[in-house]
């Protein structure tokens, strides 16, 4: 151990030959002739239950580093950090560089989309706004009355001559000419 690790009752530090120091699980330490006076599983304190750790250098690096210099531990710590923070920043480097490509390519994709939309646009005639000849709101001139409308009875409601649009509507047009009549 690097830092003095002295006992928190008698407060002697370790000596040839060394007594063996123990750590509690509420933190205090403790040497062993003074753990060997108090009661087995109570800190002598604090009073409160614990459980005992013998301090070697086969305690984990954890419990350890309690017991090192702070410049040390500084030195350890920015280290491993140092690591970390340039593997984090070689990661999100890949990552941007990924994005970016794939940005790159939908652009790519989207331009000539664009340009293909703009060849087709300038290929086809200017579209018409007047409305299609046989919609519901238009009429037919040349419609054919079905054989359930009785065609006299659209004249009814008018005046005694039709109009030559209503008689258009009361004829039967014939729209493939005929080889036996003469023209």
């Amino acid at each position: 151990m690097a830092v003095s690790v002295l006992c928190n009752s008698c407060f002697c530090e370790p000596r040839n030959p060394t007594p063996r120091f123990c750590l509690t699980s509420c933190g205090h330490v403790f040497c062993e002739v003074c753990l060997q006076k108090g009661k087995k599983d109570e800190c002598l304190v604090c009073r409160s239950a614990c459980r005992t750790l013998v301090l070697s250098k086969e305690t984990s690096p954890d419990i350890q580093s309690l017991f090192m210099p702070i410049d040390v531990l500084i030195k350890k710590y920015t280290k491993e950090i140092s690591q970390v923070s340039e593997f984090q920043e070689k990661y999100r480097k890949r990552l941007l560089k990924h994005h970016k490509q794939k940005i790159a390519k939908l652009e790519e994709s989207l331009k000539k989309v664009t340009q293909q939309i703009q060849q087709i646009q300038c290929m086809k005639p200017p579209e018409k706004t007047t409305p299609l000849p046989f919609s519901s709101t238009s009429r037919n001139p040349f419609s054919i009355p079905s054989r359930k409308q009785n065609v006299s009875s659209s004249y009814s409601l008018h005046s005694s001559r039709p109009s030559t649009s209503e008689t258009m509507e009361a004829m039967e047009i014939d729209p493939v000419p005929s080889p036996m009549r003469k023209v």
